[in-house]
């Protein structure tokens, strides 16, 4: 049996590599070999640092964010637990300890 992933878009079984590039012959879909990041849902995200996030991780904020609507912030160096992941702009959605809870863009955070 081959040990090449399935087509991330078609799931077909049937890819082939060509020397750089892994396809699909099923549906034309071609993305380079080692490109599997993506979670069930085909949502890839990933923090400051390039480390891919998935739910339920704890990451740490890396810089002082202001809180829309208040004259709080989210101070550097706040670990927030347990995330989960969303699609858009801001895609972690979780609760931040004294504040509750809000969505976060992934470039100001890291994980732990």
């Amino acid at each position: 049996m081959s040990d090449l992933p399935k087509c991330p878009e078609c799931d077909s079984e049937l890819t082939y590599d060509d020397g750089t590039m892994l396809n699909c012959p099923e549906c034309g879909h071609e993305w380079p070999r080692g490109a599997s990041d993506h979670d069930d849902d085909g949502l890839a995200v990933r923090d400051s640092n390039g480390n891919v996030l998935k739910d339920g991780d704890t990451v740490t904020v890396i810089q002082d964010l202001k809180v829309k609507g208040t004259s709080g912030a989210i101070k550097m160096g706040t670990k927030v637990r347990n995330i989960k992941l969303v699609e858009g702009d801001h895609n972690i959605d979780c609760k931040v300890e004294g504040i509750g809870p809000m969505s976060l863009k992934s470039k100001y955070v890291k994980k732990v």
